[in-house]
């Protein structure tokens, strides 16, 4: 049974960093990319950030030059979050993008942020 293990939410003050993790059961031939998605309450699910299996990132402009996307090569894709500010408060969702089969989605963890 495939998985998706989320980890790294919490509570930090504005201007903190917080590093989410997510690790996949999945072989790496089955995966197009790998990423991040966020709900704030009353809000639409967006895209934070994503990285393909040759490396190519995508940001959401709200978070540019704040977060990093990266991976293993393990399936593990890392968000490392800094310069956190009120507004990334939300549910951290990571997804994976297969070839042929449909994404899959974690969890969620939930990430805070004070002001």
């Amino acid at each position: 049974q495939v998985q998706l293990v989320e980890s790294g939410g919490g509570l930090v003050q504005s201007g903190g960093s917080l590093r989410l993790s997510c690790a996949c059961s999945l072989s790496t031939f089955t995966i197009r990319a790998m990423g991040w998605y966020r709900q704030a309450p009353g809000e639409e699910r967006e895209l934070v950030a994503k990285i393909t299996t040759t490396g190519t990132t995508t940001y959401a402009d709200s978070v540019k030059g704040r977060f990093i996307i990266s991976r293993d090569n393990r399936n593990t894709v890392f968000l490392q979050m800094n310069s956190l500010k009120p507004e990334d408060t939300a549910v951290y969702y990571c997804y994976v993008e297969r070839r042929v089969l449909p994404d899959l989605w974690g969890q969620g963890t939930q990430v805070t942020v004070s002001s």
